[in-house]
């Protein structure tokens, strides 16, 4: 069943963190079979309105989701990141 890894950018806090997790993050994801749908601020906010900067990427199942989160290459684009952003991911089943 198809995932979707969401991850919102609540605050940043050293660019150039986040600038070498990018770096190194999307090519781990992609090789882990992940599928980059949407990045970037929001074209428009309701309810909570919140401008937090979004990633969407699409994966074949959750556990593929889970793999690429766990993988070596993954871990490497974590520790880039390493205090550069406060940041919420979530992996969510297709329904």
């Amino acid at each position: 069943m198809t995932a979707y890894w969401i991850s919102t950018y609540r605050e940043i806090l050293d660019q150039d963190k986040v600038d070498a997790y990018a770096r190194l993050a999307r090519p781990a994801l992609e090789a882990a079979g992940g599928t980059f749908v949407a990045r970037g601020l929001p074209e428009q906010t309701y309810e909570a309105g919140e401008v937090t900067r979004t990633v969407l990427v699409v994966f074949p199942s959750v556990e593929a989701a889970r793999a690429a989160h766990d993988s070596p290459a993954y871990q490497e684009a974590l520790a880039a990141l390493d205090g550069g952003a406060r940041r919420d991911m979530r992996v969510i089943a297709a329904l």
